[in-house]
C-alpha cells in the first residue's frame, strides 16, 4: 500500500512539473497606420500626438511585438519603425538625429511566482492614463492632452498581487520617464490599485512620484494621481474616463490636471461612433498664468477583419489665442478633419 502511495506522489509530481514547464507557442502581433488630416485653417494647428501632418497622406509606424511563455516565465519585446515612433516618441529621438531608425516600446520580463503574485522588470508602456502609444488599440487616432502630458514608458521592476479576481496592487520602483537608463539612478516610485466593483465597471487608481536628474525644476520631477474607468452600460454602449492631476516638485509651480470622457455606441458588428470630451489645464507657475483648453473629438470606427478605417473630426479651444487662423491672426478656436488607416494582426 505504501508503495502505490509513493508512486501516486512521484506521477503527481512529474505531471506538475510538466504542467510547470510547459512552453506556448511564440506569439507574433502587429499593427501599421496611414493617415490624411486638413486643419481647417490650412496649417498645421492642433499639435497633439500623433497626426500632425497638414494636407499629406502621411505614415505612423509599424510595430512589430513577440510575446513568449515558457511555464511561469514570460517574455514581450516590441519594436517600432517610421515617423510615429522615431520622432514622437523614442527618448533619444529628434528630427537631427537620422541614426535612430526604431524604437524599442516595451522590452520586460515576467515572473509567476504564485498564481496571485507576478514580478515583471524591463521597459513598459505606462501604467499612466487611457490612451496608448499604438494606433490599433485606440479608438480615436488623434490623442488626448492628458496622453501629450506623458509620461509614455516606464523602465522598472514591478510587483502585481491578486487578492480576488477583482482587486489587485501594483507596486514598483522606476527610472525617469521614457528613459531606458536613468542617469541619476532608480528615481521615481508608483503603484495602481485595480478593481471590479460590478459587472462591466473596471476602475485602476495610479500614482507615480520621483524626481529627475535635472532636480525638482525638471518636467518630470513630481507626482501624478490618475483615475482610469471604464463602464460597459449596455452590449452597445460604454463610457470611459480618464482624470489625472500632476504637481511639479519646484517652488515655483506647475504641473497639469484634466479630465476626458470616452462615450461610445456601437452601431454594428463593424461600426461604431465615439465622442472625446476632455478639459485640460495648465497649471500656473511664478512666471506664466495658467492656460486651459477644451477639446471635441468625434469618430467612427469602420472595421473590416483586421483594418479600421477611423473618419474624425475633432474641435479645439483655448482661453488664450494659442492658435492661428489662413490669415495668420492668433486665434482661440482649431479645428480639423483626418482620416486615417489602421491595420492589426
Amino acid at each position: 500500500m505504501r508503495k502505490k502511495t509513493n508512486l501516486t506522489v512521484f506521477l503527481s509530481a512529474i505531471a506538475s512539473l510538466s504542467i510547470a514547464q510547459e512552453t506556448k507557442p511564440l506569439e507574433i502581433n502587429g499593427y501599421a497606420d496611414v493617415y490624411y488630416k486638413y486643419d481647417f485653417a490650412n496649417r498645421e494647428n492642433i499639435n497633439t500626438y500623433f497626426g500632425n501632418d497638414h494636407n499629406s497622406i502621411s505614415i505612423g509606424m509599424i510595430g512589430l511585438g513577440l510575446k513568449k511563455t515558457t511555464g511561469r516565465a514570460s517574455f514581450v519585446g516590441e519594436l517600432s519603425f517610421g515617423p510615429r515612433g522615431q520622432y514622437l516618441t523614442i527618448p533619444t529621438g529628434d528630427y537631427n538625429d537620422n541614426s535612430n531608425t526604431f524604437h524599442i516600446q516595451n522590452l520586460y520580463i515576467g515572473y509567476d511566482f504564485t498564481k496571485k503574485f507576478n514580478m515583471t522588470a524591463g521597459y513598459m508602456g505606462t501604467f499612466i492614463g487611457y490612451e496608448v502609444i499604438a494606433p490599433s488599440l485606440n479608438f480615436h487616432y488623434s490623442t488626448s492632452y492628458l496622453f501629450g502630458a506623458g509620461p509614455f514608458q516606464n523602465a522598472g521592476i514591478k510587483g502585481t498581487y491578486n487578492f480576488t479576481e477583482k482587486i489587485s496592487l501594483m507596486l514598483g520602483l522606476f527610472n525617469d520617464w521614457n528613459t531606458y537608463q536613468d542617469i541619476n539612478g532608480v528615481s521615481h516610485f508608483g503603484g495602481q490599485l485595480a478593481v471590479q466593483p460590478i459587472e462591466g465597471l473596471s476602475a485602476y487608481f495610479n500614482f507615480l512620484s520621483g524626481t529627475s536628474a535635472g532636480g525638482r525644476d525638471e518636467y518630470t520631477s513630481g507626482t501624478i494621481y490618475d483615475l482610469v474607468a471604464s463602464y460597459e452600460i449596455t452590449d452597445k454602449f460604454s463610457l470611459g474616463l480618464n482624470a489625472a492631476d500632476y504637481t511639479f516638485k519646484s517652488d515655483t509651480g506647475g504641473g497639469y490636471s484634466g479630465v476626458a470622457l470616452y462615450p461610445q455606441y456601437s452601431i454594428s458588428e463593424n461600426v461604431a461612433l465615439g465622442l472625446r470630451g476632455e478639459y485640460f489645464n495648465v497649471k500656473k507657475t511664478d512666471i506664466i498664468p495658467s492656460e486651459s483648453t477644451s477639446s471635441f473629438t468625434l469618430s467612427a470606427n469602420i472595421k473590416h477583419e483586421g483594418l479600421t478605417l477611423i473618419p474624425e473630426i475633432r474641435l479645439d479651444n483655448n482661453q488664450n489665442p494659442i492658435f492661428l487662423t489662413k490669415n495668420s491672426d492668433p486665434s482661440k478656436k482649431a479645428s480639423q478633419f483626418s482620416l486615417s488607416l489602421v491595420y492589426s494582426f
